[in-house]
């Protein structure tokens, strides 16, 4: 018999552990919520310049965009037709799934909508962009293959509301299909909806750069009625099959995350260290003299006139980027340069007038974040939320039965956290490996 310390049983718990949980539940949520309502923020902020930017009455014209993307081969729904009515459509479409991915409402299909909707805006005007455009368009590509609703939105309230109705134990939080009741009529009715409008877009789209995203989205659409008839129909072993592939989706997609904040971070570092601005440490001291980047022209001006502070900030931010993916597995020092990324990612915002890069920067650093935390934070939003709605104390629980006594663990064995997750994500759920 083999040790339990041996590599072999660590190997086989590790399987385990990716192929039976979707880790990062926290993390996953964060990035979820980050990038959504950095989204959403810009949307509707630029909505009273929406035509300039993305519409009919942008420099880019329609044309110049339909020669872009058939050369490019990218996707775009706008150029589907030049019509003010469908701009406005595609437009009312990406704030709408904005906000439901914010609030977690069926995030499988709203996921879709969401990458859709960033893309069809995006690569109509791709001029139109602070660097933070690039990272959310990546990250939208991304979270159609994570399982972020497991914590903080609704598609975990309603699964925990339908299994204290059944009695049944945990399952994935992203709504259950195959639960009676999780997701009643509007699952079904969502995917006869968007089965539509992607028959539509198949027969009114032409065979250009856009076929290959057309395919994907048919194989998602497929695959989430996969889902449904499995999980009402075979909840055996099929369903377990459909769990394991799943789980490992999204757990090598966070991973991709993590790689692609880290390359972020590597890249800008490695440059910057090449420039002489930065050798010398005066690079901050230029933008904060450009009227561009000044929305607070006295206190750009303070920074700017010492010398000292513009040093150690230039040669502190080279350093951080830097050093960065070499702390991962250091958690502590990870941990502060994380928090010194992401207050220098405030100071851009304040600073430079750059609030929305900021922010799609910050919800990729937070994939980083520790589980404790998270957890901590999401215990006193809920605390504070139910001051601000005057809710009261939740009711303590009814005793249960004795059970019977359990037999004794052999020591041997590798015991597994439970996946348990509470309503919205306050209580404590399983640890996770990220952070």
């Amino acid at each position: 018999m083999k040790h339990p310390s041996s590599p072999a049983p660590r190997l086989a718990a590790a399987v385990q552990k990716v192929t039976a949980h979707a880790l990062g539940p926290y993390q996953s949520a964060v990035v979820r919520i980050g990038f959504s309502l950095t989204w959403l923020l810009f949307l509707l902020r630029e909505w009273p310049h929406r035509h300039e930017l993305y519409g009919p009455d942008g420099p880019w014209s329609w044309e110049m965009g339909r020669r872009l993307i058939a050369d490019n081969h990218s996707f775009s729904a706008l150029m589907w037709s030049d019509g003010g009515l469908w701009f406005e459509i595609v437009y009312g479409l990406a704030v709408l799934s904005a906000a439901l991915l914010l609030l977690g409402w069926h995030t499988r299909a709203v996921s879709v909508l969401f990458m859709a909707g960033v893309l069809s805006l995006q690569n109509r005007s791709v001029f139109m962009g602070d660097g933070g455009d690039n990272v959310l368009h990546l990250m939208a590509l991304y979270l159609v293959f994570v399982r972020c609703g497991q914590v903080w939105s609704l598609d975990a309230r309603r699964a925990a509301r339908a299994r204290a109705r059944t009695s049944e134990g945990p399952e994935g939080a992203e709504g259950t299909p195959g639960a009676p009741g999780a997701d009643g009529p509007v699952g079904p009715l969502l995917w006869i909806v968007l089965g539509g409008f992607l028959m539509a877009a198949t027969w009114f789209s032409g065979v250009s750069g856009e076929g290959w995203l057309l395919v994907l989205f048919w194989v998602l659409w497929l695959g989430h009625a996969l889902w449904w008839l499995v999980g009402r129909y075979a909840p055996g072993e099929p369903r377990t099959l459909l769990d394991v592939i799943a789980n490992l989706t999204h757990n090598v997609t966070l991973v991709v995350i993590m790689a692609e904040v880290c390359l972020i971070y590597a890249t800008a570092g490695w440059y910057k260290v090449q420039g002489s601005r930065w050798q010398d440490g005066t690079a901050l001291y230029y933008p904060l003299h450009l009227d561009y980047f000044t929305p607070w022209p006295a206190l750009s001006a303070l920074l700017a006139g010492s010398g000292v502070l513009v040093l150690l900030v230039s040669y502190g931010t080279v350093i951080v980027q830097v050093a960065f993916p070499f702390t991962l597995f250091h958690r502590r020092i990870k941990n502060v340069l994380l928090a010194a990324m992401m207050l220098e990612h405030a100071g851009i915002a304040v600073l430079l007038g750059l609030p929305f890069f900021s922010l799609a920067m910050i919800a990729a650093d937070a994939v980083f974040l520790p589980t404790v935390f998270l957890v901590w934070l999401g215990g006193r939003a809920a605390r504070g939320r139910d001051r601000l709605l005057r809710r009261p104390p939740a009711a303590p629980p009814a005793p249960e039965a004795p059970e019977a006594p359990e037999a004794p663990e052999d020591p041997g064995a590798v015991r597994l956290p439970e996946q348990g997750r509470t309503d919205e994500g306050t209580g404590a759920g399983p640890r996770t490996l990220v952070g």
